[in-house]
């Protein structure tokens, strides 16, 4: 952190520094950031960089994959999302057909025709081990 602040601290005059051209004795330029007998300032200019057509269609591609890539991710959880909420809704219900084979009583089905057909005890008992199968395999 606080060498975070230091170069935070740092950053105007690093920014402001100005550079001193001067030739020396035996006629060689040379550049520096302290002043000299007969420097002269130079004004630096910052490089501007043009991309070319290829660059930025590769930019745009790339940023059209890594777009696609992150809708596939949010359609993906989205779906798991579903998926896990349909899953709960199953356990639920699950959960209840047998805690209402647990309670005991008389159980039927309507036929057809509009008839209570009740169930025998060896039916009931299947269904209650089939409800509890399916739990432990959906429902852990």
């Amino acid at each position: 952190m606080r060498s975070f602040v230091l170069c935070i601290l740092l950053l105007p005059s690093i920014a402001s520094a100005e550079i001193y051209r001067w030739t020396d004795a035996n006629g060689q330029v040379h550049f520096g950031e302290a002043p000299r007998a007969g420097a002269v300032p130079v004004e630096v200019k910052p490089q501007v960089v043009q991309q070319d057509a290829a660059a930025a269609e590769r930019q745009q591609r790339s940023e059209r994959f890594f777009q696609a890539r992150r809708e596939e991710q949010q359609q993906a959880a989205e779906k798991n999302q579903e998926l896990r909420a349909k899953s709960a809704q199953e356990c639920q219900q699950l959960r209840e057909q047998y805690a209402q084979l647990a309670q005991g009583g008389t159980f039927y089905k309507v036929d057809a025709q509009g008839e209570r057909q009740y169930y025998d005890e060896a039916k009931v008992d299947s269904a209650r081990s089939r409800l509890k199968e399916r739990l432990a395999q959906r429902c852990n």
